[in-house]
């Protein structure tokens, strides 16, 4: 059993605590108390200009690291990845394991104006309506969480609502029933769930399979200057970077000085 499997099964647990106390009907009451950001043109305003765009992410631990950082102080950490050139946020929300919290959406909004993606693993419609009432502007569909129907159907729930969804793969087989859905926005994970290694031409490969008009963001394991060389030269200029900032210091001066180029 790999981390995945472990986490979706905590999370089955946490739904049902969630759906005792709300309802998709509820949530829906707060779906306009926060005014959409467009997290897709945040990222392919750039992109397509062949510049580098870096969803930067809030996270205290990891199941496969533990705690990643401890000084963890959400507002300080938005803001200092907000004023140095972040195109976006992604948040962790999950408690068990990544230690995050479902506010903190919220409590990065207030400080910070740019896009924020809610990371969770999302495997009821209960969570895509939570994701909009709590104030995210995107969301997070893990193709290997998810059969081919609940990947369809938790998309256009997704987009009915007006949230930005981010498509995660890790590999070619998850790419093919990516890609049936059309994702404007998708995600290559470079790391093996099997054994959790890590390597950067897995993007590179799944590139080549990948429409032109599709935005890829490319995630985990881009560590230094050299590796967004590499992805850059491939043709990938989008990245979700989340424990190389968290270990510094100051993640917002890791997060500047890595893409300046």
């Amino acid at each position: 059993m790999n981390h995945l499997d472990k986490i979706l099964i905590e999370k089955k647990i946490s739904i049902s605590f969630l759906k005792k106390n709300n309802s998709i009907s509820k949530l829906e009451e707060n779906f306009n108390n926060f005014s959409k950001r467009n997290f897709v043109e945040a990222l392919s305003k750039k992109i397509s200009a062949q510049n580098i765009a870096v969803i930067a992410e809030i996270k205290k631990s990891s199941p496969s690291k533990g705690v990643i950082r401890e000084n963890f102080i959400l507002e300080d950490i938005a803001k200092d990845y907000s004023k140095n050139g972040a195109s976006c946020l992604s948040i962790l929300t999950d408690e068990p394991f990544f230690n995050g919290k479902i506010e903190y959406v919220e409590q990065a909004r207030n400080v910070v104006d740019i896009p924020i993606l809610r990371k969770d693993f999302i495997i009821d419609d209960i969570q895509i309506s939570e994701t909009k009432a709590i104030g995210a502007d995107c969301i997070l569909l893990i193709v290997a969480a998810l059969d081919d129907y609940q990947l369809n159907d938790f998309y256009e729930h997704s987009k009915n609502i007006d949230l930005d969804v981010l498509v995660e793969v890790h590999n070619f087989k998850e790419l093919e029933r990516a890609l049936k859905i059309s994702p404007e926005l998708l995600g290559i994970n470079n790391r093996n769930l099997s054994t959790f290694e890590v390597d950067i031409q897995n993007s590179i490969e799944l590139l080549k399979e990948v429409p032109d008009e599709v935005t890829v963001i490319s995630e985990s394991g881009i560590l230094n200057q050299a590796h967004l060389e590499r992805l850059t030269e491939a043709g990938i200029y989008g990245f979700l970077i989340g424990e190389k900032f968290m270990r510094a210091e100051s993640p917002g001066q890791d997060l500047a000085e890595l893409i300046s180029l």
